[in-house]
């Protein structure tokens, strides 16, 4: 009988950082090889380091490729890239970047192919990436370019059970951030939002709109951004036929979706929907990537130099990232085959 289970492409992120850690400990947990089959792609001397640095009952089979790829409990199948065996854990490596980068490049290389429903990435660390000679600002311009997609049709939402936060402006400063906000550019991102929605299963989203001032602007006493942008994006979203509400004040429209007054919310910068989210639940919180032609799901850290191989990392976003691919791939997966 077939395997339902997709297969999802793992990343083992920078050697250097806790991402070997987290992954094996949250294969180690077991809950994921319910919903998929996980093939790692890494080292696999760095990931034997780390089973018995976790005291993990995992053992580490290489693999040549997705057709090898089992999915049996308590196996870690790897496609064995042997480029780490240098790298130490704890400090920033050019050689950690490239590995990382190089094992991003092969999953999306599969990815191409058509050999994997879906990918989930461990952290990366920028500055690594950046002294390895890699031009990205980060995993999602890097599956962006690599997937062949224009970088301004991806959207990175995180998903928090009935929380979905997509994201307008990512990684600029705030003052960048408030510049870019223009009435095309939110209109673009609501009509961005209803389409991604659908695709992760949601027939008729209900969006809402964040505002950007306290209290929306109080109708211009504390800011004219809600009047003079925000709003006229409302109604022509609206006049387009999206089912969108505001903007409503930031300091409640996250509780709000939380609650299932709205499907998703678009957050107008990386902070709002950041901050909304992780302090709900810091390791629940996943990043995904969306626009692809397959789901992207990671953990919303970074490598954690400051704990790597001591083997006290928290593995809780990981599992998270992972049952969050499991569940999406399917329906992102069809709607790009559409």
């Amino acid at each position: 009988m077939a395997d339902s289970r997709p297969l999802i492409a793992v990343t083992m992120g920078d050697p250097a950082g806790i991402g070997p850690e987290i992954l094996v400990k949250a294969l180690d947990e077991g809950s994921a090889f319910e919903r998929l089959r996980p093939l790692t792609i890494g080292d696999a001397a760095v990931l034997e380091d780390a089973v018995r640095g976790c005291g993990s009952g995992l053992r580490v089979r290489r693999v040549a490729g997705p057709d090898q790829v089992t999915g049996e409990p308590g196996c870690l199948e790897v496609i064995d890239l042997a480029n780490a065996a240098a790298v130490r854990p704890g400090g920033l490596d050019p050689r950690a970047g490239r590995a990382a980068v190089e094992y991003v490049q092969v999953a999306c290389e599969l990815a191409r192919g058509g050999s994997v429903d879906g990918i989930v990435t461990c952290p990366l660390n920028k500055e690594a990436v950046h002294a390895a000679g890699f031009p990205f600002p980060g995993h999602t311009e890097m599956l962006a370019d690599l997937l062949g997609v224009p970088r301004a049709s991806v959207f990175t939402a995180f998903i928090l059970d009935r929380l979905r936060i997509f994201f307008l402006t990512r990684h600029h400063s705030l003052r960048e951030a408030i510049d870019r906000i223009s009435t095309d550019l939110v209109v673009a991102g609501l009509r961005r939002v209803d389409e991604l929605s659908r695709q992760i299963g949601i027939s008729a989203p209900r969006i809402a709109l964040a505002a950007l001032n306290p209290h929306a602007g109080e109708n211009g006493l504390l800011g004219g951004e809600e009047r003079e942008v925000l709003a006229p994006a409302v109604t022509e979203a609206r006049r387009q036929g999206i089912d969108v509400s505001g903007p409503v004040p930031a300091d409640a429209v996250f509780f709000q979706c939380r609650e299932g007054r709205y499907d998703a919310v678009l957050s107008l910068y990386h902070d709002q929907g950041h901050i909304a989210a992780k302090t709900v639940d810091f390791f629940g919180t996943v990043s995904v990537t969306l626009g692809l032609p397959l789901i992207r799901a990671s953990v919303d850290h970074g490598t954690a130099f400051d704990i790597a191989g001591r083997w006290v990392a928290d593995a809780r976003g990981q599992i998270a990232a992972l049952r969050v691919a499991a569940e999406l791939a399917p329906s992102v997966r069809a709607h790009a085959r559409t």
